[in-house]
C-alpha cells in the first residue's frame, strides 16, 4: 500500500465513521444543539472551572467563534463566569444548575448511542473496537508518548478481584494496614455485585495498557444520597489525572441519577485522595477517632451537595 492508498483509506474511514456516529445530522445525538456547542457544554461539565483560553486551545476553535458561543450560553443562563483570584483579567467558566440540566439529556443520549453501537457486538469485538480507537487517539494525539493513555470503563466479570487486590497490596505497602482492610473491601465489592442497581449505581475501572490500575464506585445510600466508595489508583499510574477523572465521573453520574448529595468516608492519612475530594467540591463534615486495620486512625466524612 503506497502513500496515496493510505490517504484514501483514511478518508474512507472518516466518511464511514462520521456517518456511523451521526456527525452529519443537525446536532449531537439527534438534538437541535449544534455539535460544537454540545462539545463546549461537555468540556464545561467535565472540567474544573477552565478559562476560555484553555477551551479554545484544547478544542482548536477560533477565539471569536468560541466567544459568541459562550455569550449565548450566558444569556440563556447556562454558564457563569468568575474572576480569577490570581489574575483579574481572566475569568473561570462553569455550568450553572440550568446548564447542567440542559447538558444531562445530551450526555445521556450520547451515552445511549455509543452503547447501541457496541451492543450487537460480542464482548471480545467490543474490546477490539475500543482498543483500535485508543490506538488512533494515542498515535494521532498532540501529547503522543508524553503521558500514558488510560481507559475508563464500567465493571466486567473478574474486575472485583482486581479491585480487592489493589486495595490489599497498596494499603499494606503504603500505610501498613493489615488484612482486615482487604476483607472489608471484599465485603463491599461482593455487596455491590449482589445488590447492583444499574439505574442508581456504577463502578468505573481504569486501565493502562490492558492492566487494571484504578477504580471507584458510586452506590445508593438512600433515595437522595449516593456514596462514593473504593477510589484507588495504582502508584504506577499516578500523575495521569485518573483519580480526578474517577471522582468527576461519580459526581456526573450522581447528578444524572437524581441524587441530591454524595457522601464518602475516608481517613485523614489519605492525603492525596483528600486533595482530590476537596478539588471536586466535597467538604469535610465530620471526623472521629477509631482503631481499625491495625492502626489508630481518624475517620472522616465528606459530602458534596449537588
Amino acid at each position: 500500500m503506497d502513500v496515496d492508498d493510505r490517504i484514501r483509506a483514511v478518508r474512507r474511514f472518516n466518511r464511514f465513521y462520521t456517518r456511523r456516529i451521526g456527525v452529519l445530522h443537525r446536532g449531537l445525538a439527534g438534538s437541535a444543539v449544534p455539535l460544537t456547542e454540545a462539545r463546549v457544554l461537555y468540556e464545561l461539565a467535565h472540567r474544573d472551572a477552565p478559562t476560555a483560553t484553555e477551551l479554545r486551545s484544547d478544542l482548536g476553535l477560533d477565539a471569536g467563534y468560541l466567544s459568541r458561543i459562550l455569550e449565548r450560553f450566558e444569556r440563556r443562563g447556562l454558564v457563569a463566569r468568575t474572576r480569577s483570584a490570581e489574575d483579574a483579567r481572566r475569568s473561570h467558566l462553569a455550568l450553572t444548575r440550568r446548564g447542567r440540566k440542559a447538558f444531562a439529556p445530551l450526555d445521556e443520549r450520547s451515552q445511549a448511542d455509543a452503547g447501541a453501537m457496541l451492543r450487537d457486538l460480542p464482548a471480545g469485538d467490543q474490546l477490539r473496537v475500543v482498543e483500535a480507537m485508543r490506538a488512533i487517539e494515542t498515535l494521532l494525539g498532540e501529547t503522543r508518548s508524553s503521558r500514558a493513555p488510560y481507559l475508563l470503563r464500567h465493571h466486567q466479570p473478574g474486575d472485583m478481584g482486581h479491585v480487592i487486590r489493589l486495595h490489599g497490596e497498596i494499603y499494606t505497602k503504603e500505610f501498613g494496614w493489615d488484612q482486615t482492610f482487604e476483607a472489608l473491601v471484599a465485603r463491599i465489592a461482593a455487596r455491590f455485585i449482589e445488590r447492583f442497581d444499574a439505574r442508581r449505581e456504577r463502578c468505573w475501572i481504569a486501565e493502562v495498557g490492558g492492566d487494571v490500575v484504578g477504580s471507584v464506585f458510586l452506590v445508593k445510600r438512600s433515595a437522595t444520597v449516593g456514596q462514593l466508595r473504593l477510589m484507588i489508583v495504582d502508584p504506577k499510574a499516578r500523575g495521569l489525572g485518573i483519580g480526578e477523572r474517577l471522582v468527576s465521573e461519580c459526581v456526573r453520574f450522581a447528578r444524572q441519577a437524581g441524587y441530591r448529595k454524595v457522601t464518602l468516608w475516608t481517613n485523614s492519612v489519605l492525603l492525596a485522595a483528600r486533595r482530590i475530594y476537596a478539588k471536586a467540591g466535597f467538604r469535610l463534615v465530620d471526623k472521629e477517632r477509631h482503631r481499625s486495620f491495625g492502626h489508630d486512625l481518624i475517620g472522616e466524612t465528606w459530602e458534596l451537595v449537588l
